[in-house]
């Protein structure tokens, strides 16, 4: 599959490494093409699966430098998080309660199949669940079934079970991750490790 990756960052770096193990075409779009990247919209219009691995505050304009038109009927995994490192650490979520930058994402682009995914573990855990022991649980969350559906196929090749996967429901659903990560970065802080996880147990 061509996956195209907005954000050439630690997360996108980290994921094109694992997607290109598994043998997928990558491409790394950036706001500033270099020899390891091109650009945003280069990197979306040749892509059949579209991650934004950008910072949530800055996600929009990517999206938007990528062109709509390269986004229509993609499906796009939101790996992202509207951190505020302003005031120091630790940074505050700048969007949350009664919205995400996920659901601004499937406003913007009524075209696009939003799923969010993976953003409430660190970059390493994302494509190396077994790096923490356990049953731990990733979550999704979108508008369109058969989006989620290839979306969870697809972790599923990254080492996360079906049955460890969590359909938080609608695009909705990204209020409580982005939101989540007020308590990671308060065990981080306390951990002084980021390679951890949440466990769900069910009477």
């Amino acid at each position: 599959m061509r996956v195209g990756i907005l954000g050439a960052g630690m997360v996108g770096q980290n994921l094109a490494a694992k997607l290109r193990e598994l043998g997928h075409a990558v491409a790394i779009g950036t706001r500033t093409p270099r020899e390891d990247a091109v650009s945003y919209a280069e990197a979306a219009a040749a892509a059949e699966l579209v991650i934004n691995a950008t910072g949530g505050l800055v996600s929009l304009d990517a999206l938007a430098a990528a062109g709509a038109e390269n986004l229509a009927g993609k499906v796009l995994i939101d790996v992202s998080n509207p951190l505020d490192g302003s005031q120091g650490f630790p940074p505050r979520v700048a969007v949350g309660n009664d919205d995400s930058v996920a659901e601004r994402i499937q406003l913007a682009y009524p075209e696009t199949r939003v799923v969010k995914a993976l953003n409430t573990v660190n970059t390493q855990v994302m494509v190396d669940p077994a790096s923490v022991p356990g049953n731990h649980v990733i979550f999704v969350c979108g508008d369109d079934a058969d989006a989620k559906a290839e979306v969870v196929a697809l972790l599923g090749t990254f080492g996360w079970p079906a049955d460890r996967i969590v359909d938080l429901g609608d695009i909705t659903g990204a209020r409580a991750t982005e939101q989540y990560l007020v308590l990671w970065l308060r065990l981080l802080a306390q951990l002084g490790n980021a390679r951890f996880n949440i466990s769900l147990n069910c009477a």
